[in-house]
């Protein structure tokens, strides 16, 4: 049998997979443990059934993901507003190291991915499914590149990044608490024995439920992205006509930047808060959409390659935290922070990276420059410069 469903079908299945994800998320402490996000347990479980349903025969389930993209670039738009100059001059010179630290490590990332899989006779661009596309990138970049290279014909890519995605959350989590407590304890660093500053700043990554709506500020925050997104179609079509290959969301993200940095400069207020929920909102039901279409038996055939290359980047991480981040941050007991969240960031996600600190800090205590440094750069600055990164690979490659 076959169910074609529309696109107000979609998105109410959309909406019930992402609450089944939260659901579980909630019942099964590793998931949380791990800050694997709810449209990602709830997508996969549906791609999964959507497996299993293909190999008996029984049926067959296609979505309309007409509002797939206009998701997917409106998170995107909400993280150009908030690639601010004046907050990058305000860090101190730590945010900059940090930020070519992660630059570095998205080169070799992309390096290691794309010389792994022409050893395996693959194709070179599906080595950046392995790559910085999912580990610096995580889903959301895993979700936008990953059609893309499928445009390029590059068979399975968008299903290989969120797996290596998910990897990456996991392992991230995993590596970080190891390499920063054998630092530590290598070179007898000295640490806090007890934090004595509780005010670790994590407000970015916690829900609030008890926030009172205001409609002149959702309007305004809305009309916002909406307007970033018009201007970014026009600049992503000037860019398209260079013959170059981007993702559609590029031209909205800088638009977005352009706009922060000039209200930065003419002193007018966004409403940031509500752009960063919106752009949340649009990145769940995005990925809930992009998880739910996986086809997961493009797997099958690519299951021992993309064990090695995910092994690898794992080790590459570890190494990469170990001997570079924790050098060049200091070789102290912040340096060795940094290199548990750097491994939480370079595999999965900022708050992964908040969440190995939490760990290493409630053990040995406070470092108060990480927490400002990390969550700058994981969002503020590192999408616009990994997705300068993979499309210049892209475009060396293709």
């Amino acid at each position: 049998m076959e169910f074609k469903l529309n696109i107000f079908q979609t998105m109410a299945l959309a909406t019930l997979v992402f609450y089944l994800g939260q659901h579980l998320r909630r019942k099964i402490k590793v998931l949380a443990k791990y800050c694997i996000p709810a449209a990602v347990i709830g997508g996969l479980i549906f791609a999964i059934l959507m497996l299993t349903l293909k190999i008996t025969n029984v049926a067959t389930i296609t979505l309309d993901i007409t509002l797939q993209n206009i998701f997917m670039t409106a998170f995107f738009t909400s993280v150009g507003y908030t690639a601010s100059i004046k907050i990058l001059k305000k860090g101190s010179i730590k945010v900059v190291t940090f930020l070519l630290l992660s630059i570095l490590l998205a080169i070799f990332q992309d390096v290691l991915g794309v010389s792994l899989a022409s050893l395996f006779n693959l194709d070179p661009l599906l080595g950046l499914c392995t790559g910085s596309i999912p580990m610096i990138g995580g889903h959301g970049t895993a979700g936008s590149f990953g059609p893309l290279l499928e445009g390029l014909g590059i068979k399975g890519a968008t299903t290989v990044s969120f797996a290596a995605a998910t990897f990456g959350l996991v392992m991230g989590s995993f590596i970080g608490g190891f390499v920063a407590k054998n630092l530590i304890e290598r070179h007898k660093l000295k640490t806090p024995k007890e934090s004595h500053d509780k005010s670790i700043p994590l407000s970015d990554f916690h829900e609030d439920d008890k926030a009172i709506l205001c409609h002149k500020r959702l309007m305004n925050s809305a009309s916002w992205i909406f307007i970033a997104m018009g201007a970014g179609s026009i600049i992503s079509s000037l860019i398209q006509d260079l013959g170059l290959t981007f993702p559609s969301y590029i031209g909205a993200m800088i638009a977005a930047a352009i706009i922060r940095n000039i209200c930065d400069m003419i002193k007018v207020d966004l409403e940031e808060k509500e752009i960063e929920t919106i752009g949340g909102i649009s990145l769940s039901f995005f990925l809930s959409m992009a998880l739910m279409g996986l086809k997961l038996w493009e797997l099958f055939d690519l299951a021992l390659p993309m064990v090695v290359m995910l092994i690898a980047q794992a080790l590459l991480m570890a190494l990469f935290s170990y001997f570079l981040t924790f050098r060049i941050m200091g070789k102290d007991y912040e340096a060795a922070v940094f290199a548990s969240a750097n491994c939480g960031f370079g595999m999965g996600a900022t708050p992964n990276a908040v969440a190995n600190m939490d760990a290493l800090t409630d053990k040995f205590g406070f470092a108060p420059t990480p927490y400002f440094v990390v969550p700058i750069v994981g969002c503020l600055f590192i999408d616009f410069a990994n997705s300068a990164v993979i499309t210049l690979f892209i475009n060396l490659l293709h």
